[in-house]
């Protein structure tokens, strides 16, 4: 086991090194615009997972993972040689959803604008209903000590 930050430093440079890859020397016709978003990388150092968005419809996208599993072993072994690290940790590639989920947020906050309008336009000139005071006035005491 190895601290966090060693962990995370390596993840980091294996983001670079496969960016730099799927740039430079992958040339597989089906690999589509691909960012690398981020790497993650386990406390043993044995598993790595990449994760990347696909810019593209949803054949694109397909065809670019299928691009990258054949590409695995080419970019794993430039992964061991410029780490230096003992054992080369296997690679996983995972689509990235956070541009899906956040274009998923943005329409739900539209339609929550949108039915707080609706509700502030039906309010305009509406009265409460019930009494004026909703909230009970506190009853007097009255000072009976005699009786």
């Amino acid at each position: 086991m190895v601290d966090a930050a060693r962990a995370r430093k390596i993840a980091d440079r294996i983001q670079r090194i496969v960016a730099e890859m799927l740039d430079r020397r992958i040339k597989d016709p089906r690999l589509g615009f691909v960012t690398v978003t981020d790497a993650r990388i386990t406390a043993d150092l044995r598993d790595a997972t990449v994760y990347y968005t696909v810019f593209g419809t949803a054949d694109e996208k397909s065809a670019s993972a299928a691009a990258l599993e054949s590409a695995k072993g080419v970019i794993r072994s430039e992964v061991g040689r410029q780490t230096g690290i003992r054992h080369t940790p296997s690679l996983t590639f995972v689509i990235d959803e956070v541009q899906e989920n956040a274009q998923h947020i943005e329409e739900l906050l539209v339609k929550a604008r949108q039915a707080d309008e609706e509700v502030a336009q039906r309010a305009t000139g509406a009265s409460p209903a019930g009494e004026a005071d909703p909230y009970k006035a506190p009853r007097e005491v009255e000072d009976d000590e005699d009786q």
